[in-house]
């Protein structure tokens, strides 16, 4: 009598959790019903043909206000780079551009819904890192004028082949965005990155050792010297330390480099990045 009022409790337990579960999918089905799929990507997607007629259109537009290239303007920040932005979805930035932003100078756009969406796209290759840009240029190319003449992989590492001296640009492209990569190549840095300032010491024997300090204290130094050896050092055993004025980094690849040649460089680097996101790194296909 006892396991027969255990079972039929077993199974009355067994059947309020489906009917539980039941109601709570219908409930589930019935919201998604009303209110529809989400409406959050953007619909033109982006392509290169979404991307450049938004930059167009961002230019006649925006720029009075943002800045060329979304750079900031004396009236509005700027929307490149990699800050934090409040509004950073297809459709919240839709809203801003389309509704403006109440309180704020960002007054309604007054365009099509088609233009809009195209100039979010290029808005949000501004934000993109130089992986999800799209990069003219010649990888295959580009990869020997890193090896080569660039003279790159002295200093840089690539999936495990090349210098110490300067950062691994392995990922390179899944962290910076194109532009950062450009200036890196062609402008001076405006301040030295911490491990990478250059230096040369000499020690109390009169011995002399280059390279970059890596990290320094009151009492120790720890110098990558240009052979690739870390060299430790107390500084009571010191008898100079003379820092450099600038990066070791050469930039001016613009002014060594062809044009061709540097778009070359860029394109590979760019694709320097999670080797599982399917991107081109080798071959001679052009990427426009």
């Amino acid at each position: 009598m006892e396991r027969h009022a255990f079972r039929f409790c077993f199974l009355a337990v067994r059947r309020n959790r489906l009917i539980t579960c039941l109601v709570l999918a219908s409930g589930a089905a019935l919201a998604q019903q009303r209110s529809g799929p989400p409406k959050d990507a953007n619909p033109l997607g982006y392509n290169r043909q979404v991307i450049s007629e938004g930059s167009e259109l961002f230019a006649r537009t925006c720029t009075a206000c943002h800045g060329v290239n979304g750079a900031a303007g004396e009236r509005a920040p700027a929307l490149a780079g990699k800050r934090d932005y409040v509004r950073s979805t297809d459709a919240s930035i839709f809203d801003a551009i389309k509704n403006g932003i109440p309180g704020t100078g960002m007054p309604p756009s007054g365009l099509p819904s088609t233009d809009i969406w195209k100039i979010v796209a290029y808005i949000r290759s501004l934000r993109a890192t130089a992986s999800d840009s799209f990069v003219p240029g010649n990888i295959a190319d580009g990869k020997q004028v890193f090896w080569g003449q660039g003279r790159c992989g002295s200093c840089h590492m690539i999936d495990g082949r090349g210098g110490i001296l300067g950062p691994d640009l392995s990922d390179i492209g899944g962290q910076r965005t194109l532009g950062e990569i450009r200036e890196a190549l062609t402008r001076p840095p405006a301040q030295i990155p911490s491990g990478y300032q250059p230096a040369e010491v000499v020690t109390k024997e009169g011995q002399r050792f280059s390279g970059m300090i890596k990290n320094e204290s009151n009492f120790s130094l720890q110098l990558l010297d240009n052979h690739g050896r870390l060299q430790l050092f107390l500084r009571d055993d010191l008898r100079e330390i003379r820092y450099g004025k600038s990066s070791l980094m050469p930039a001016h690849c613009d002014k060594t480099l062809t044009p061709t040649e540097l778009q070359d460089l860029l394109a590979f680097l760019s694709r320097q990045a999670d080797k599982n996101a399917g991107y081109v790194e080798e071959g001679g296909e052009e990427m426009q």
